[in-house]
C-alpha cells in the first residue's frame, strides 16, 4: 500500500467522552460504515480489546484505526480514527493522543449530561487547538432529555444548536452524519513533505516476535522501511523494518508521509526505550527541535505488593515483568515487610491503574495477592537543605532531620446536580480543599473547581462523593504541584511490634481521629486469638490511641466438678502462664481486609 500524496483527504480525529457515554459502540458503528468490518466479523467494543476493558465499559489501551470513507463529494477520504484512554490516571497518554489529530467528537450522554472527564478531555482538546465536534448520543432511551443537554453543550462551547448532532451510537440512526460532518468539519493536516521528519509516537506496545510496536503520527518529513531514525528523548538510533496502517488489521505500507498515522517496527526490544511523547526525526538530517509537551511519565500513588503465599514470590515477579513489557508507566522494585514477608513496591498512575494492574496480575497469572494502602509521593527537605522524594512511610528520615514536608495537590473537577452541592462543598472542605472556581452549565448542574491534596483523595474521596450524591456526581482531576504541609508519621503497632505495612503519613491536626478510627476499624477485623491482642497507633513513641482484642478462653476449670479451691487456683495460673508465654512468641494473623480497612476510615 503507498502513502497518501493528497494530504487534503486524510482526516485524523479522536473521540473524548467520559466513562460509559458510548465512545467505545460510537466507534464500532463507524467501523461498520466504512466496511473496515464485517458484520460477521463485528463485537461490541470491537476495539477494546481486553476482557477488564469490555466489563468496566473504559479504555484501557488506546488503539488507532485508518478508515476509508467514500463521502456525499464522490472522494475517498482517509479517516485515521485514534482512539484514546478513558480514565482520569490515563491523562497525560490522551493529551500525546489527541496531539496527534486535528478534531475531535466530544460525545455526551443523552441521559446523563457532561459528566467529568468530558470536561477535563474537552480541556485537553482545546489545549491542542482541536476543532470539536459535539454529539449526543443514546437519544433513543427512554430517560433521555437531548434538549436539556443540549443546552449545557451550548453554554460550555459556545455553539450554535444547529452543530450538535443527535444520535443513537447502539442503533446506528444518524451516524452517517457524523462521518460527513468529520469530513467537512475537521481541517486537512497540515506540514511540508521535504521537510526533515518529525514524527509523535502516541502509544507503544510489546510484541513478542517484532519487538516494540510503536504508533506515530508524522506532521513533517516521511518514513520509509531501512531509513535510519533517532529519538529525540533517548537519543537511540534503530532501522525501521516495517511501517504501516492499522485498517484494524495491520497492513505493511511503502512508507508513511506528512499526516498520516501508523505504525513502525524498528527492532526495538525494550518498551523502556520508547516514551509517550517522544519525537522520532531522521538519523541522518534530524529536525531542528521535538514536539512539544514531552514529559517523562512518573508514577503518583505507590502501594506495597505481596504474594498470600511465600511460593508465589518468583511467579509474582515473572508476571510483573511481562506485564512491564506492555505497560512501562509503572514501576516496581522487590521489598521485605515484617508482617507480610517478601513483595514489591510498586508504582501506578493512579488508583484505576492500581486497581487494573492487581486485576490482571490475579486473573491472567493466577496468584493470590496481597495489597497495602495505596500512598502518595512526598517531597522531603531536610535540615542540610537535601530534597529526599518519599513513596512509603518508612522512607521518611527522623523526626530531627526534617524541615519541612511537602505532599502533592491536584486541581478536581466536580460536576454535579445543584441539590447536591452543599454535601459536597462540605466534602470538599473536610478534605482541607480549597475552592477554585464554581460554575452553572444549567439551572440544575454546577461544576465545582476545588484544590486538594491527592493525599485525601487516595483515601475514601470517590466513595463518598457517589454516596453523597446519589451517584450523580462525577469526578476527575489533574497534578498541580507540590506544597509545604505539616505531616506526621501514624503507626500501628500489634502486641507493641510496629506492623510497618499499615503505617501511614497523616495531616498533623487530623492524626488523632485517624488513628482512633483506623484502631476500631482493625479491632473489628482481627480475628481473636489464644491471647490478648493489644492494638495501638502512635506518632513516634506517643500512643494516641488504644484498644485490645480479647484471648479465646478455654475453661479448664470444667473438670473441677468439687474439691479443694486450691486446685481451681492451680489451673487458672498454669492457663494464666501459658498465655503469657503465647503473647510473646504467639504470631498474629492479619487477613486482607485489614489493608482496605485503612482506606474506610472516617
Amino acid at each position: 500500500m503507498e502513502p497518501i500524496n493528497d494530504q487534503t483527504i486524510i482526516r485524523n480525529f479522536s473521540i473524548i467522552a467520559h466513562i460509559d457515554h458510548g465512545k467505545s459502540t460510537l466507534a464500532d458503528r463507524l467501523l461498520e460504515l466504512t466496511g473496515a468490518v464485517s458484520a460477521r466479523e463485528m463485537t461490541p467494543q470491537y476495539l477494546d480489546k481486553m476482557d477488564l476493558e469490555r466489563e468496566r465499559g473504559i479504555t484501557i489501551k488506546a488503539q488507532t484505526v485508518s478508515l476509508a470513507y467514500q463521502a456525499l463529494d464522490g472522494k475517498t477520504y482517509r479517516l485515521n480514527l485514534i482512539d484514546t484512554p478513558g480514565h482520569m490516571d490515563f491523562s497525560y497518554e490522551v493529551s500525546r493522543s489527541l496531539a496527534a489529530c486535528e478534531g475531535a467528537l466530544l460525545v455526551v450522554d443523552a441521559t446523563q449530561g457532561i459528566e467529568a472527564q468530558t470536561l477535563a478531555n474537552l480541556d485537553l482538546a482545546l489545549e491542542n487547538k482541536l476543532k470539536i465536534i459535539p454529539v449526543i448520543n443514546k437519544i433513543d432511551l427512554p430517560q433521555a432529555d437531548p434538549q436539556r443537554v443540549k443546552e449545557e453543550i451550548e453554554l460550555l462551547l459556545g455553539v450554535d444548536s444547529a452543530e450538535i448532532m443527535e444520535v443513537s451510537a447502539k442503533s446506528g440512526t444518524n451516524v452517517h452524519i457524523v462521518l460527513e460532518a468529520i469530513v467537512k468539519r475537521i481541517p486537512a493536516p497540515s506540514g511540508k513533505k521535504d521537510n526533515p521528519l518529525s514524527a509523535l509516537i502516541f502509544d507503544s506496545w510489546y510484541d513478542t516476535y517484532q519487538g516494540v510496536i510503536v504508533l506515530i503520527r508524522v506532521f513533517e518529513g516521511k518514513i520509509f522501511p531501512g531509513m535510519r531514525i533517532k529519538l529525540f528523548a533517548s537519543n537511540n538510533e534503530y532501522e525501521v523494518n516495517r511501517v504501516g496502517i492499522f485498517s484494524p488489521a495491520a497492513k505493511d505500507t511503502e512508507g508513511l508521509s506528512t499526516g498520516e498515522v501508523g505504525f513502525i517496527i524498528a527492532g526495538i526490544k525494550n518498551l523502556r526505550d520508547i516514551q509517550v511523547g517522544d519525537t522520532i526525526t531522521d538519523a541522518c538530517q534530524p529536525t531542528i527541535k521535538p514536539f512539544p509537551g514531552f514529559q517523562e511519565l512518573k508514577p503518583m500513588v505507590f502501594c506495597g505488593v505481596y504474594p498470600s503465599f511465600p511460593e508465589q514470590y518468583n511467579p509474582l515477579r515473572e508476571a510483573l515483568e511481562k506485564l512491564r513489557l506492555n505497560d512501562s508507566s509503572f514501576t516496581f522494585e522487590p521489598e521485605n515487610s515484617v508482617a507480610l514477608g517478601f513483595g514489591f513496591h510498586c508504582g501506578f498512575l493512579g488508583l484505576l491503574h492500581k486497581e487494573i494492574i492487581q486485576e490482571r496480575l490475579e486473573r491472567e497469572f493466577n496468584l493470590d495477592l496481597v495489597s497495602t494502602a495505596p500512598n502518595v509521593v512526598y517531597t522531603v527537605t531536610t535540615l542540610k537543605g537535601d530534597i529526599v522524594k518519599i513513596e512509603s512511610p518508612d522512607q521518611l528520615p527522623p523526626p530531627q532531620e526534617i524541615a519541612h514536608i511537602a505532599e502533592p495537590y491536584i486541581l478536581a473537577s466536580i460536576p454535579t446536580p445543584v441539590k447536591y452541592l452543599g454535601e459536597i462543598l462540605k466534602l470538599c472542605e473536610e478534605k482541607r480543599g480549597m475552592q477554585r472556581d464554581l460554575k452553572y452549565l444549567s439551572p440544575e448542574k454546577v461544576v465545582l473547581k476545588y484544590e486538594i491534596p491527592l493525599n485525601e483523595v487516595v483515601w475514601d474521596f470517590n466513595d463518598r462523593l457517589k454516596s453523597l450524591s446519589r451517584g450523580y456526581a462525577s469526578f476527575d482531576y489533574e497534578f498541580l504541584d507540590f506544597r509545604n504541609s505539616s505531616m506526621v508519621k501514624l503507626d500501628l503497632l500489634l502486641n507493641g511490634s510496629k506492623i510497618d505495612a499499615l503505617s501511614l503519613l497523616v495531616p498533623k491536626e487530623k492524626a488523632y481521629y485517624i488513628g482512633k478510627g483506623l484502631v476500631e476499624k482493625i479491632r473489628k477485623i482481627i480475628p481473636r486469638h489464644l491471647f490478648e491482642v493489644v492494638i495501638q497507633a502512635a506518632i513516634g513513641s506517643k500512643v494516641i490511641a488504644r484498644d485490645s482484642i480479647p484471648p479465646l478462653r478455654k475453661n479448664v476449670t470444667a473438670k473441677c466438678y468439687g474439691g479443694d479451691i486450691t486446685r481451681k487456683r492451680k489451673l487458672l495460673e498454669k492457663q494464666k502462664e501459658g498465655k503469657k508465654r503465647m503473647k510473646q512468641v504467639g504470631k498474629i494473623s492479619i487477613p486482607q481486609e485489614a489493608f482496605l480497612s485503612i482506606l474506610k476510615v472516617s
